[in-house]
This record gives structure tokens, C-alpha cells and sequence, in this order.
């Protein structure tokens, strides 16, 4: 009895190989690609925690509300993670009022961080959306007047910072030192700040929207770790004489 072998013949071939030749090289490649990526997403927020975080935890925030307000409002990290589209500034603070004045709709002004390599950002009053400027929560202080002018802003993995995209802006914003100028060009005339307190609250923490009333004060907010919106890092500035 006769005996026959079928051999699957490959319509085509790759340098002289069947396809299957190159499956394993190219499937272990990705894999590696894959790993790369999933690092360079998770190296981040893993730094931040064990060098910038321990930190920030352990300053004060500089002017908060009455205890009984912030204990209403705030939230303990790890409690409630916000669902809501952070690209909104009114869902920031669902709790808190949110109305502006006409006055502060038409009165955009700019910030600089010469230090970030973040020169004229638009900073908008009595707008909502964040992914175009950066704003500044309706009610708070004037450039250059007695006051806290508290301004946020969008932040990713730090790897991918735009200075010129809104939807990365802040994200640098952990690095700043104690120092650093922060620049507010407002009505035509350059005010300038120094960083004094960098901290970390919890999500919904209205405390950093406090007036304190005996100097000029700037306070930016971003979302912390980077890439994520767990907690927010504010970094607060004092007018320079």
C-alpha cells in the first residue's frame, strides 16, 4: 500500500520562508513593545509617589476655609475617585457655587512658567472648559491685588508635555521648586509670584479655593499622580515685592 504525506503549501513566501517562519521573532517583539509602553505609563506615577509625593503630604495648605466647611466638601483619598468629566472645572466642585460676573468673562488674561518652558498661557474667567485654556475659578482673587487667584489646568504623563496643548499644560507642574517665578500678565501689566508651598488634597477639597487677605496670592491646581485624578497638587505663590 502506496503511502502519501500532504505538505500545506504557502501561497507566498518572505525571503525564501513560509510565514510562519517569522511568527515568533515578530510576536516577541510586540511583547516588548507592549512592555515598554505599560512601563513608561506606570514608571511615572511610581516615581512620583516615592519621591514628590511624601512631600507634598507633609506641607499645610496655606489659606483653608473653616474646618467644618472643609470637612463637608473634601474627600479621603482612595474614598470616591470622581466619574465625572474633569475637563469641566464645574465638576471639580459640584458642591461649591460656581457664577462669575460679566466683568470676569471678557477678562482673559496670561500665565508664564519660564522655568516649565511655559510662556503666555491663556488663562480664561467664567468659562467651563479646560481643554482649550487654562482657568481661573470664578470668585477668586485679582492678579496683582490683595487675594488668592487660583487657576487650573489639565496634566498627563509627563512624557507626553505640550506646553502648548491645554490637555498636558500642567503636567511638569510637580517639579517646580520652592522659588520659581510664576508670571501673570493681566490689564498690561506683568505681576510676578514666587512659588512658597507646594501640597497635595484630596479630590474635591474646596480648601484651595480660600482667600487670605493680608497679601496677593496665586494657587495652580493639576490632578496627581501624573496620569491620573486621584489627588490635586497645588502649588501656591506669593506676590513679589
Amino acid at each position: 500500500m502506496r503511502k502519501y504525506r500532504y505538505i500545506k503549501k504557502y501561497p507566498f513566501h518572505i525571503f525564501g520562508k513560509n510565514p510562519t517562519y517569522f511568527l515568533k521573532p515578530v510576536s516577541l517583539f510586540f511583547s516588548f513593545l507592549g512592555l515598554v509602553f505599560v512601563s513608561g505609563a506606570v514608571f511615572p506615577v511610581i516615581s512620583y509617589q516615592l519621591k514628590l509625593s511624601p512631600k507634598f503630604q507633609s506641607e499645610e495648605v496655606l489659606s483653608p476655609l473653616s474646618s467644618n466647611l472643609n470637612s463637608v466638601f473634601s474627600q479621603v483619598l482612595g474614598e470616591q475617585i470622581p466619574t465625572d468629566d474633569l475637563s469641566n472645572i464645574r465638576n471639580w466642585f459640584p458642591q461649591a457655587p460656581f457664577s462669575f460676573s460679566k466683568k470676569e468673562e471678557n477678562s482673559p488674561y496670561y500665565l508664564s512658567i519660564p522655568d516649565l518652558k511655559i510662556f503666555e498661557a491663556v488663562v480664561k474667567v467664567g468659562v467651563e472648559d479646560l481643554d482649550k485654556n487654562l482657568v481661573q475659578y470664578p470668585g477668586t482673587g485679582i492678579p496683582g491685588r490683595i487675594g488668592n487667584v487660583v487657576i487650573f489646568g489639565h496634566s498627563v504623563l509627563p512624557q507626553f508635555f505640550n506646553p502648548k496643548n491645554y490637555k498636558t499644560i500642567f503636567s511638569t507642574l510637580p517639579t517646580i521648586k520652592k522659588g520659581t517665578e510664576i508670571l501673570l500678565d493681566y490689564d498690561e501689566v506683568r505681576y510676578t509670584y514666587r512659588v512658597e508651598e507646594l501640597t497635595e488634597v484630596p479630590p474635591n477639597d474646596v480648601s484651595i479655593l480660600g482667600q487670605k487677605y493680608d497679601d496677593a496670592y496665586v494657587t495652580l491646581v493639576t490632578c496627581v499622580p501624573p496620569g491620573t485624578y486621584l489627588r490635586r497638587l497645588v502649588v501656591r505663590g506669593k506676590l513679589a515685592k
